[in-house]
């Protein structure tokens, strides 16, 4: 059986969020992928970048990015290893090597990441206007993972008005991150400077993901663990009051 604290240290992105008012040892490595993670995902990106400002061959530099992201998912099935992550991860550059490939522009291929974070950007500013903080359905989702009930799992963490607080300041804060990548990028897109582009992307992908989950822990982290508490004596003082008072058909 496998231990509840190693699996929410397994877990990565807002999945690690899910445990964060019970990980004392939270880490950001760990949250966003661990070393290998951090690696696989930055290295398309560097290895597209420098490729083209070096050669300037669009043709070589997609290749080059297309077999180096095949290369990943399949060093990961000979190593028996989970392939969603890379799965996931190839299926983003093939979207963004075609995309360069069909135009013959190689700042296209930074395309789809504008597109990903404006829809985020909409989503999540929708949530915030509606008051039902985006991160707090995917994190509440994630960490309990209901399947039935759904209207009183959605009551239990809405009305914890410091727990939506939190949940509300750190939706508004991936809002902020996502709306920073792209006032800092598109200029840059529309002005062809594809190194600067790809500088850009790469600062402001693994780094400011790691800064935007450690940040949305430290806010979180404590109205997380009050509400858990919360829980655990309302389930308590229940099974007391149900053991105090059993159903005892012999009894008088």
């Amino acid at each position: 059986m496998t231990d509840k604290n190693s699996q929410s240290q397994q877990r990565t992105g807002l999945g690690a969020l899910a445990g964060a008012g019970e990980a004392d040892d939270f880490s950001v490595i760990d949250a966003i992928g661990g070393p290998r993670g951090v690696i696989e995902s930055m290295l398309p990106g560097v290895v597209f970048v420098v490729l083209f400002v070096a050669t300037s061959n669009l043709n070589l530099t997609i290749g080059v990015s297309a077999v180096l992201a095949v290369l990943q998912v399949i060093v990961r099935l000979i190593q028996r290893q989970s392939v969603m992550g890379a799965l996931s991860g190839l299926i983003a550059v093939a979207i963004c090597l075609i995309w360069a490939w069909q135009t013959h522009e190689a700042r296209n291929y930074y395309i789809y990441g504008f597109l990903t974070n404006a829809v985020y950007i909409v989503l999540l500013s929708v949530s915030l206007l509606a008051r039902v903080p985006g991160l707090g359905l995917m994190v509440e989702f994630i960490r309990t993972m209901p399947t039935e009930h759904l209207k009183a799992w959605f009551a239990d963490w809405m009305g914890d008005k410091e727990l939506k607080r939190a949940y509300m300041i750190i939706t508004g804060l991936w809002v902020g991150l996502f709306a920073l990548r792209l006032i800092v990028q598109v200029p840059l897109y529309l002005s062809n400077h594809v190194a600067a582009l790809g500088v850009a992307r790469l600062v402001m992908g693994i780094p400011f993901w790691a800064l935007a989950i450690w940040v949305s822990y430290l806010i979180i982290a404590t109205p997380m663990h009050r509400h858990k508490m919360r829980a655990r004596e309302s389930e308590a003082a229940a099974a007391s009051t149900n053991s105090t008072n059993p159903m005892n058909p012999t009894e008088e």
